[in-house]
């Protein structure tokens, strides 16, 4: 029965990764950053404004937004002539865009949804602002669902790893052919590493969810470790991998424990720690590349 439940719960959680068309609650919002986006897509909510929409599509890939999006611009400095003209009833914004509350507050009410505080487990705080998007626009029975069959696949994927992911993981993106940048227990990887039941091998400190640039010969101060390397990989870097020879000396390299993963947003919500998740479970769920 539990299983059964669990399966329904999943099933859930990928349908309503599909936006449906009507605007929730009959609001029309537009949204600052890509977590909040993503999860407002997740609820079926299709914002009529966002931000840098063309690298969403190619970074954070899904939920996918309607074409009749419109794109303002930079989430660092949107267009606000334009967001002025779209006129939206709510504006969504995280902690990272607090400082552009004084001019966003003169086009709409703004709302400000915290996931990532420094040093702090993103996840709960993904749970909460999910929960809260709901509530802004009549949907919180299908943010209850959502949050509970992202937990119960989180939780399925973890058991089925843990019996063939024996090593611990660093979660990794590449800048350059020589460094690397490491996620940690603040980061939304490192939480979903925990609640999958597995180690993250970076236990340095972190600065919002990631450890400033660190070269690659770091990875093999933990020699047995695998290492997910999360997409997108600039194209002259996954060109030239396979002949660097640090890169390639490296342990978990030598012993097909690297892999790469698709596409992640790296400050996503719920969307984007079930994305990792399920990467994870295709990248390191066989016995062979498990180890």
């Amino acid at each position: 029965m539990l299983l059964a439940r669990r399966s329904l719960l999943a099933a859930t959680a990928l349908a309503v990764f599909a936006p449906r068309r009507a605007r929730a609650a009959g609001k029309r919002v537009a949204v600052i950053d890509w977590g909040h986006l993503e999860t407002c897509l997740a609820l079926g909510v299709v914002p009529v404004a966002a931000t840098e929409l063309r690298q969403y599509r190619e970074i954070a890939v899904e939920p996918a937004p309607p074409p009749d999006v419109a794109d303002i611009g930079l989430r660092g400095s949107p267009n606000i002539e334009l967001l002025r003209m779209i006129a939206p009833d709510a504006i969504l914004i995280s902690d990272f865009y607090e400082y552009q509350r004084p001019l966003l507050e003169r086009i709409a009410p703004t709302v400000n949804l915290p996931v990532y505080q420094p040093g702090k487990p993103p996840y709960a705080l993904a749970e909460r602002s999910t929960r809260a998007i709901g509530g802004m626009f009549g949907l919180k029975a299908e943010a209850e669902a959502f949050v509970a069959a992202a937990g119960a696949e989180i939780e399925a994927i973890g058991q089925r790893l843990g019996q063939v992911a024996r090593h611990p993981i660093f979660i990794v993106s590449l800048g350059d052919s020589r460094h690397f940048r490491a996620f940690g227990a603040d980061s939304m990887f490192g939480d979903v590493i925990a609640r999958l039941g597995l180690e993250n091998a970076w236990t340095d400190r972190t600065s919002y969810s990631a450890a400033a640039p660190v070269g690659l010969e770091a990875l093999a101060r933990v020699p047995e470790a695998s290492v997910a390397v999360i997409g997108p990989t600039p194209p002259e870097v996954r060109r030239t991998l396979a002949e660097n020879a640090l890169w390639s000396a490296l342990p978990a390299v030598e012993q097909g424990r690297a892999q790469e993963l698709a596409p992640i947003n790296h400050f996503g919500a719920l969307p984007s720690a079930l994305r990792f998740a399920r990467e994870l479970e295709r990248a390191f769920g066989g016995e062979g590349r498990a180890g």
